[in-house]
């Protein structure tokens, strides 16, 4: 049995097919939260992954803040985005009842624990196995007797943002796999150009293109 686990699609749909189609037959696929804002199709993400019968989603924090209509946090780039690409938005009955969390064998599955940006030096006490999102790094934890994956972003990776990263579990061999891919991020920027994001925003994907 093969699951995909995914995270932090963010509007982006040239990644999000690109990552799809990587991905292949598998018996489920598991989204980790925050399908939506940054990237200028977020009603086509949400569309998307709805569409697929064996995908389960669960609520990031950019679902929650598109649902009580605001951001709550203090980054200029991200209230500036939010801003942006909230008026756009109209696939809220997708979104409105999602779970916080998802068991699978021994991991827990949610967006990240206690709302908190985790990096791969991050002091972090685990309690159990735990494959999160979030900070859109990928990486894996160990800390005996647990461990912890993030599965990184498929639409915004924080370091290079021409590549998409998400997660592979084997359950029989009980393996997780990290997994990272190559997209067209010409198609992105080009939209954003398009659609007259603000400079601010287009300045901060053009600042992770790596030339």
């Amino acid at each position: 049995m093969r699951i995909a686990i995914i995270s932090d699609v963010h509007g982006n749909l040239p990644a999000l097919e690109a990552v799809l189609k990587d991905i292949g037959h598998v018996d489920q696929i598991i989204c980790l939260g925050d399908v939506v804002n940054y990237g200028p199709w977020s009603n086509e993400c949400v569309d998307l992954l709805s569409e697929i019968d064996n995908c389960f989603l669960l609520q990031g924090n950019h679902e929650r803040c598109f649902l009580q209509g605001r951001y709550d946090g203090k980054n200029q780039i991200a209230s500036t985005f939010f801003d942006f690409c909230i008026g756009k938005f109209d696939r809220f009955r997708k979104i409105a009842n999602l779970s916080e969390k998802f068991l699978m064998e021994h991991y827990t599955l949610q967006h990240t624990i206690e709302g908190r940006n985790i990096y791969p030096d991050s002091k972090v006490h685990l309690d159990r196995d735990y494959v999160i999102g979030h900070s859109h790094h990928q990486f894996r934890i160990l800390k005996s007797p647990f461990c912890l994956y993030n599965a990184g972003s498929v639409g915004q990776n924080r370091k290079i943002i021409s590549r998409a990263n998400y997660l592979i579990y084997r359950k029989k061999e009980d393996i997780m796999e990290l997994k990272g891919i190559p997209y067209d991020v010409n198609l992105l920027i080009s939209r954003m150009k398009a659609d007259r994001y603000p400079e601010m925003c287009l300045k901060y994907y053009l600042e992770k293109v790596i030339v």
